[in-house]
Formats: C-alpha cells, sequence, structure tokens
C-alpha cells in the first residue's frame, strides 16, 4: 500500500512542478534531496552505533535483566498472560529502554526480535494476539526520557540548546502513550462483543 501513495506523491509532486514551469527545480530537490539523505545516514550513523553497542554491553552485563525486573510491576498488568520470565518479555524491555533513550531505529530490530517472541509463546499463528497489538502501540507511542536521535538533528542543524525540547518530548510523549494504551484496551474490551453478535 505504501508504494502506491508513495508513487502517488511523486507523480503529483512531478506533475504539479512540470505545470507551473519549474520542473528544473524539482530535478534539483530530487538530486539534492538524494545527497542529504546519504550524509545524515552517516551523520546518525555513529550515534547509533555507539548507543547499539551500550545496549548489547547492557544485555551481556545484566543491566537488562535489572530493567526486566524494574519493568515487572508495571507490565505485567499491560501484558496480560506474558511469561514475565520468558524471551518475549526480556525482548519487549530491552525494546523499551531502546525507546526511552530515544533511539528509534536501534528499537527497530528489539521490537521485531520482541513480536517473534510473542507469536511463539502465544501460538497465534495469522492473528494478532492482545499482547502483541499492546507492545505496538508501547512501541510506536513509547515515553523518551533522552531524545537522542532528536538531538543529534538539531544538533547537525546549528541548534545552540539541542536538549531543550525535552520538557515538550516528555509531555507529549507521556500523552501519546497513554492515550494509545486507554484506546487500545476499549477497544480490546469491545472486540468479543462484537463477535458474540456475529
Amino acid at each position: 500500500m505504501l508504494k502506491w501513495i508513495f508513487a502517488l506523491m511523486l507523480i503529483i509532486s512531478v506533475g504539479f512542478g512540470a505545470a507551473a514551469g519549474n520542473i528544473d527545480s524539482v530535478c534539483d530537490s530530487a538530486l539534492n534531496s538524494c545527497v542529504e539523505a546519504v550524509d545524515l545516514f552517516f551523520y546518525l550513523l555513529g550515534g547509533m552505533c555507539m548507543w547499539g553497542g551500550l545496549m548489547r554491553i547492557a544485555e551481556r552485563s545484566g543491566i537488562t535483566d535489572m530493567l526486566s525486573e524494574l519493568f515487572k510491576p508495571l507490565l505485567r498488568h499491560i501484558f496480560k498472560g506474558i511469561d514475565l520470565n520468558g524471551k518475549a518479555f526480556h525482548a519487549i524491555c530491552m525494546n523499551i529502554t531502546a525507546n526511552l533513550l530515544g533511539l528509534g531505529n536501534a528499537a527497530t530490530p528489539l521490537g521485531l526480535e520482541a513480536m517473534r517472541r510473542l507469536e511463539q509463546e502465544e501460538h497465534t499463528g495469522d492473528v494478532t494476539s492482545r499482547n502483541m497489538i499492546m507492545f505496538v502501540v508501547l512501541n510506536t507511542a513509547s515515553i523518551t526520557l533522552i531524545p537522542t536521535t532528536a538531538a543529534s538533528l538539531r544538533i547537525r542543524h546549528g541548534s545552540a540548546a539541542p536538549m531543550e525540547i525535552l520538557p515538550c518530548v516528555l509531555i507529549t510523549s507521556a500523552l501519546a502513550l497513554a492515550a494509545g494504551l486507554i484506546s487500545a484496551s476499549v477497544l480490546d474490551g469491545i472486540r468479543p462483543k462484537r463477535r458474540k453478535r456475529k
């Protein structure tokens, strides 16, 4: 679906550029954007490698196990029926830790691992379980304590105080997470009733 949306956006952009007589500007922007994207990739790569390495060190040194114990009282209410000593819960804790540090890209492989583990433990097959839905919400609208990636981008573009966005990030991410979890819980409560009516 996304490929069709991006293709449509591209066609519309080129069409409007040609109609307005600015096709040269469209071509220049496309070429410059490609160069800027590669430049940005290498700029962020160092930070991502550093934080990804720290996450691996934390996993091997047992810090993530300590975090799992810290998260257990809260997450047992969000992920009902999950094995708190299982690999799925461990991967979820790793993902939450990465998101707390603002490492969205580094959290992605941990999120995929958590989803695979959840599927194995809950034997859902092609059906998405409640815990999977809650994890997607938690991963997408997670609380960010240290907006590392956003701060790096602000430094890249000349910000004198890259971490001044921290209060806003904390408030908005907390509100987004609360809204997501409440919505998922409400809709999960409605879903069985609909099945019974059918």
